[in-house]
């Protein structure tokens, strides 16, 4: 009630680094329940992905801390924004901070990962295309508008997942990181949030976990004209992954 024995937050252990539409709220929510992990009270800081914090290159990490507040002794504190594994100059600048951090990324259907950002930009009135007019402008908006767009309306880059890891194992070893897939954690869900618990936290209680939250899926035809969008992706990425297990 006090908060006697806690201590102030002054490190991260681990993110959750990606990726967006992929799970990573639900899995917040069981990262929260877990006694000895702190997160902030916020998810999404969007910290390491904040090009003008980082432009000074005399980086103050004390608003970061600030988010958190403090933790049991013992305990391991982490954040989760899905866009860090996806933004270029983030993961060095999480080296630098942290040149051993653990990762958890959570890997979606990179065609119903596309469609569902895509719905998520529809509902906040910010997408005037349908879904296939969408994908079929994607280049040309973000190269009349980068980096703006590359957050609103990457809906076919951010699927480049063997990209994005490869960057991700230049700067880490592979060890530092525990790859899920969506489908995986909606099917298995007591087991694989154990595993990110045992992989990122000491020795704690292992509370009950609820009904993940429903998500929508993907019409048949759309998911057949996308296909070959991402076939070749799809391959490499399940390379790269197999190598983590």
């Amino acid at each position: 009630m006090f908060g006697f024995g806690k201590r102030r937050v002054e490190k991260l252990d681990f993110l959750v680094a990606g990726a967006q539409k992929s799970g990573t709220t639900a899995l917040n929510y069981y990262l929260k329940r877990h006694p000895h992990i702190a997160l902030p009270v916020k998810k999404e800081l969007h910290f390491f992905d904040n090009d003008e914090l980082f432009a000074g290159g005399n980086v103050s990490y004390e608003p970061l801390y600030e988010m958190f507040r403090p933790a049991r002794a013992g305990s391991i504190a982490g954040e989760n924004t899905p866009i860090y594994l996806y933004w270029r100059p983030a993961l060095p600048r999480i080296r630098d901070y942290n040149p051993v951090m653990k990762f958890i990324v959570i890997l979606r259907n990179p065609i119903e990962r596309a469609f569902s950002q895509w719905n998520m930009q529809r509902t906040r009135g910010i997408e005037p295309f349908d879904f296939m007019e969408a994908v079929r402008e994607e280049p040309r908006r973000i190269a009349e508008s980068a980096p703006k767009q590359l957050r609103k309306f990457s809906y076919v880059d951010r699927g480049r997942y063997a990209e994005q890891l490869e960057r991700a194992f230049r700067l880490f070893p592979r060890e530092r990181f525990l790859v899920v897939k969506y489908e995986e954690f909606r099917a298995r869900q007591r087991e694989i949030v154990d595993g990110c618990w045992a992989g990122i936290a000491p020795i704690g209680a292992k509370p009950s976990i609820g009904e993940m939250i429903p998500r929508m899926r993907l019409t048949a035809p759309a998911f057949r004209i996308c296909e070959s969008t991402f076939e070749c992706r799809i391959c490499d990425t399940e390379m790269l992954t197999r190598l983590l297990t």
